[in-house]
């Protein structure tokens, strides 16, 4: 698994390679937006840990660039910057996570992990489709027979799991791992919660099925 850090305060770059590096991953460091564009023209990136706050190039703009080009790593975008309204707009502009500063580092490999298990599926096919419903993984859009639907952040996390399952089963903790980062809201039930709801806004006929045991899957028999 090779990550790409973009990280212009270097003692902290230096601390968080030098952790990541010991958990296994391989590590590449840029230290400007402009030298990011670089390192993942040059290499194969699985997760890029991105500081929205960067010389030459912004986090913003590197992350607009990467979504443009349809890049396949998934982006987690840091930021000194917490508010809700920030994390709103890091995650329009194509991110797929967002950490405020100051972070701890057990929640950075958290995230690190969950995305990690999800750059292997969906990321390359920009669009997952089943049975009129269409999820553009890139522009976060998600349609059913060319109707808008809006989702939460969870919803589409969700949906997206069990489109990139092909119709084999996804069980409740798998889905706790790819889309939940909260340990406060780790529990099946909420699981249930966000399925139920998705069920609802994906319309007739279901196209969600669950079975006890195997956990949820596409299919509409």
């Amino acid at each position: 698994m090779r990550l790409l850090l973009v990280e212009d305060e270097a003692d902290l770059a230096d601390t968080l390679a030098d952790g990541l590096r010991r958990e296994g991953y391989l590590v590449d460091v840029a230290r400007d937006g402009s030298s990011a564009l670089s390192a993942a023209a040059s290499s194969d990136i699985d997760v890029i840990v991105l500081d929205r706050d960067l010389p030459v190039l912004n986090g913003d703009a590197v992350c607009r660039t990467l979504v443009a080009q349809q890049y396949p790593a998934r982006i987690l975008m840091l930021t000194a910057a917490g508010t809700l309204n920030d994390r709103v707009e890091g995650l329009d502009l194509g991110a797929d996570d967002y950490l405020a500063k100051p972070f701890a580092y057990v929640e950075l490999l958290a995230r690190i992990r969950a995305l990690s298990r999800r750059s292997n599926s969906a990321r390359p096919n920009a669009v997952l489709e089943f049975a009129g419903v269409r999820l553009d993984v890139m522009r976060r859009v998600v349609e059913r027979d060319g109707v808008p639907i809006r989702l939460t952040l969870k919803e589409f996390g969700v949906l997206e799991a069990l489109l990139a399952a092909e119709g084999g089963y996804v069980s409740s903790d798998d889905l706790l791992d790819d889309v939940w980062d909260e340990p406060l809201e780790r529990t099946r039930g909420v699981v249930k919660i966000v399925v139920h709801t998705l069920r609802r806004k994906l319309g007739a006929p279901a196209v969600i099925q669950s079975a006890a045991g195997h956990g949820y899957r596409m299919g509409t028999t």
